[in-house]
């Protein structure tokens, strides 16, 4: 196994993992918070679907510096993400996002759709690095490196 690994490889083996990924922010008092997300990626941006004023809304506003990990398997394997976040309330990114990008359906998260669903936002996340873990390390790790 190659120590190295592309942006695609990354993905893919994340996708393998799981749907599921927990995002860490860090808020404007310091302190870190974890919550599951469903992140989805469109491109070289890993989207995910969040409340406009959430907590995670409000970390990124202060620290626009995040983290995701993929839940890790029974025998070990897991991969991280590093990068930068950006949060967007507006309609035409709504709109854009609603239909395709997603594996899932938007509407039973905000049954109001892009346009009447106010507090629905979309966390967009520039990856800067990643790792993937096999067996914990043990088996191997690969790295990604934007750029």
């Amino acid at each position: 196994m190659s120590d190295q690994i592309d942006l695609d490889g990354v993905k893919a083996v994340a996708a393998a993992l799981s749907p599921w990924a927990h995002l860490a922010t860090v808020g404007a008092d310091g302190e870190p918070d974890v919550v599951p997300v469903h992140p989805c990626w469109e491109g070289t941006t890993c989207w995910s679907m969040v409340g406009a004023t959430s907590v995670k809304a409000r970390n990124v506003a202060a620290n626009p510096k995040v983290a995701l990990h993929w839940q890790v398997t029974e025998v070990g394997d897991g991969v991280e993400v590093w990068g930068t976040a950006e949060v967007f309330t507006d309609i035409e990114t709504k709109r854009r996002l609603w239909a395709g990008v997603f594996d899932y359906d938007l509407n039973a998260f905000a049954p109001g759709g892009p346009d009447n669903s106010p507090d629905t936002a979309f966390l967009a996340i520039t990856p800067n690095r990643a790792l993937v873990l096999k067996q914990y390390g043990m088996g191997g790790m690969q790295r990604w490196t934007a750029g």
